[in-house]
């Protein structure tokens, strides 16, 4: 077995299962959970009668590079989305994937050189649990770089040191972020893309949250919009990752991409004809119409818009939270420890959050999750203003 097994951390729903064994709601009310970012609006009929069309498909083998269909529903929207001016091959430099998370835990499994000295992983902190796995068992160190309110929530790169450019070969953008909804700017996207062709490492944009945003005359910029703008045309070091599940309300679906450059795409290739995780055929005839279509897309940010709006009128006089920049989650401070009120809060409100600190690391002396919440927005409206009334109620009985 990989003797790095040992070092994987339990999954943050493991860690809340355990907070949760044994402790008994008192409260008669249906639960409420609000601690996955699994969205549950309806995914649009277009879609699902797209996919049934085409399941007579299943008799043939897919190829893992995925349908010309595909490839160029997504090149037309990453180029009309990113106004990339047709810096985008859908013949080599796009690959259908069955989701971001298994194509950005396979990608550090054939990115990482093992024969380099001391290999360096970078990821924001908090962060999505599979970069970190993703960079142990493919023989690198995670190196965590601590997200704080002070910083808004962006990694502060101008203080990395020399000796830690030179042994990262592949940090992890979450952006926008998961859990805080930061975006990270054009400044700093270009200023790391020149630090990635100084010091010959990858930058893996997990941009899966791109898509629900709030202002529409600003959608949050993408890492190949910013090495274009900034002249890098060729977008060498960058590689980028979008999915269906987010955008489209499809988590089922399992489908994704991963694009751009040309190398490393083609590298990437190699592997995953040995990874044998080629998409289904129904499934990419499904995922070629969503990514051409927009109206459902921006019909997604409505319904959202309208959550946070009633939901935070609700909790902003009794907790500290604002509105993120992006995404569907809250990043809410707590007034006890984190845990003990997601444990307190479901005990008493049978609603269910999920604690800071099971998505961060202690790095510096510092949990940057410690005494805040992730509260996914992602159940039907009624039922968010309801959680949101359960938690206000639970808060005021803590100060009472």
């Amino acid at each position: 077995m990989n003797p790095n097994l040992v070092d994987l951390h339990p999954y943050p729903f493991k860690k809340l299962a355990k907070l949760k064994q044994g402790c008994a709601t008192i409260s008669e009310k249906e639960h409420i959970s609000l601690s996955i970012g699994e969205p549950r609006h309806p995914t649009p009929n277009f879609i699902t009668k797209e996919l049934i069309k085409n399941l007579h498909e299943l008799s043939t083998y897919p190829t893992t590079v995925g349908s010309h269909k595909l490839r160029k529903s997504i090149a037309e929207w990453l180029d009309q989305r990113f106004k990339l001016n047709g810096n985008i091959d859908a013949s080599n430099q796009i690959i259908p994937v069955n989701s971001t998370r298994e194509a950005l835990f396979a990608f550090a499994q054939a990115a990482i050189d093992r024969n380099q000295q001391a290999p360096l992983v970078l990821m924001p902190n908090p962060f999505y649990q599979i970069y970190e796995g993703a960079a142990i068992l493919a023989g690198a160190e995670p190196y965590f770089l601590n997200c704080e309110a002070k910083n808004n929530f962006i990694p502060e790169f101008g203080s990395i040191t020399k000796e830690v450019w030179d042994r990262c070969q592949l940090i992890y953008l979450c952006n926008p972020s998961n859990p805080t909804g930061a975006i990270i700017n054009k400044t700093t996207l270009t200023n790391l893309i020149k630090l990635a062709h100084q010091h010959n490492f990858i930058i893996a944009s997990d941009e899966c949250y791109s898509e629900i945003y709030f202002n529409d005359e600003c959608p949050p910029i993408g890492l190949l919009q910013a090495a274009v703008e900034a002249g890098y045309e060729n977008l060498g070091h960058c590689v980028v990752f979008h999915s269906l599940s987010k955008r489209s309300n499809a988590p089922g679906l399992r489908s994704g991409f991963v694009a751009r450059d040309a190398k490393i795409i083609q590298k990437f290739l190699h592997y995953r004809t040995y990874h044998g995780c080629s998409m289904a055929p129904a499934t990419q005839s499904a995922s070629a119409i969503a990514w051409q279509d927009e109206i459902h897309v921006a019909t997604n940010r409505m319904l959202y818009q309208k959550k946070f709006a009633a939901v935070l009128e609700i909790l902003s006089p009794v907790m500290r939270v604002e509105w993120p920049h992006a995404g569907f989650y809250l990043w809410a401070k707590t007034p006890i420890a984190d845990t003990e009120f997601t444990k307190r809060l479901f005990a008493e409100q049978n609603v269910t959050v999920l604690p800071g600190i099971y998505l961060a690391r202690c790095t510096n002396n510092v949990n940057p999750g410690k005494n805040r919440v992730r509260i996914a927005l992602v159940a039907s409206f009624d039922e968010c203003i309801d959680a949101a009334q359960r938690i206000g109620t639970f808060i005021k009985d803590l100060e009472n």
